[in-house]
């Protein structure tokens, strides 16, 4: 008893975040029910910052009907590549990502071949609300997909990799970087086997990762280093993830993006519950820089200042960056 208690106050020293306070001190208390649906539903997220001019994947097609399946081979037309998802689906299930066609067959990304009939049962299982949030009716969405940059070929296996920042009120706090592996299945999602590599917020280097839980610092497939690695663009990713406040409305959200090697920085989706496995992959808590970012608020709402997200970007990486030493 007397080490849970020990260990549990170093854990609260080094501010380490746990559900029970994100969902009251943060989830609860910044983000309005009723905006909800503009994370939720991918198909909202993705019109509403088309419209404030945030690039985003390109959208295809929508099907929300089994009769619209039939307008499948008019939305993919003769590409040789798209991506099906659901578009209030959660955790990266329900998503297929056909990579390449085989005579009139289609080719996912690990390799599989699949047959149209599939496409279209992948879809009606879609609209069903197998993978929506809550099991209700859904939409499918068929988009552009991603091709990563090169810079992540040596530290990924298969699918695409992602970066999540948390943003409060418009202000980052904590990022990471995920990538896909063999037991996720190429998908980047930390439940299912990806590797969370913490990013320092000031540079945009990668630090050490987690996977399963366990730190590490080679990628279980390719076994090259995670840590070290300069992603590109970064200040980019920050102010559209800063910018991503204005977007949705909500006060605590992740903001996943990803790096297509033609058309740079793209939004793919926003939390508005964010895992808290980001803390381990940074090897840092999330409570000081929440707290920081309050009483940075509370100081200008008081001066009658609101500022930019180019300047929100600058507080968090003045604040945030360089520091993982003096946080260890």
């Amino acid at each position: 008893m007397f080490g849970m208690i020990k260990t549990w106050k170093a854990l609260q020293a080094k501010g380490i975040m746990g559900i029970n306070r994100r969902n009251a001190d943060y989830v609860l208390k910044y983000n309005k029910r009723h905006l909800y649906p503009i994370v939720d539903d991918k198909i909202i997220t993705k019109e509403r910052a088309i419209l404030a001019g945030i690039h985003v994947p390109e959208m295809y097609g929508i099907i929300e009907t089994e009769k619209q399946i039939d307008k499948l081979p008019q939305i993919i037309g003769d590409r040789p590549d798209f991506v099906i998802k659901p578009a209030q689906g959660a955790g990266g299930d329900g998503i297929l990502v056909i990579a390449d066609r085989f005579e009139d067959r289609y080719r996912t990304v690990s390799g599989k071949i699949v047959s149209h009939e599939e496409l279209e049962h992948q879809i009606s299982s879609i609209l069903t609300g197998l993978y929506s949030l809550g099991g209700h009716r859904d939409r499918a969405l068929i988009e552009y997909r991603v091709t990563p940059d090169q810079i992540f070929k040596s530290i990924s296996y298969e699918g695409v990799p992602d970066i999540r920042i948390i943003v409060l009120m418009g202000y980052p706090v904590m990022a990471m970087l995920r990538l896909p592996t063999r037991q996720s299945g190429g998908k980047a999602n930390l439940h299912q086997g990806a590797i969370g590599v913490g990013v320092d917020m000031a540079t945009g280097v990668t630090l050490r990762g987690t996977w399963l839980n366990n730190k590490i610092s080679k990628h279980p497939d390719t076994t090259n280093a995670v840590d070290g690695v300069q992603l590109p663009n970064w200040d980019g990713f920050m102010k559209l993830a800063a910018g991503c406040y204005e977007l949705c409305g909500l006060g605590y959200i992740g903001v996943d993006m990803v790096l297509d090697q033609e058309k740079g920085p793209l939004i793919l989706e926003l939390n508005a519950r964010p895992g808290l496995n980001i803390q381990i992959a940074n090897d840092c808590g999330l409570t000081h820089r929440a707290h920081a970012v309050e009483a940075r608020i509370a100081e200008l709402t008081a001066q009658g200042v609101v500022e930019t997200p180019e300047e929100r970007v600058k507080f968090a990486q003045s604040l945030f960056g360089n520091v993982r030493k003096a946080e260890i």
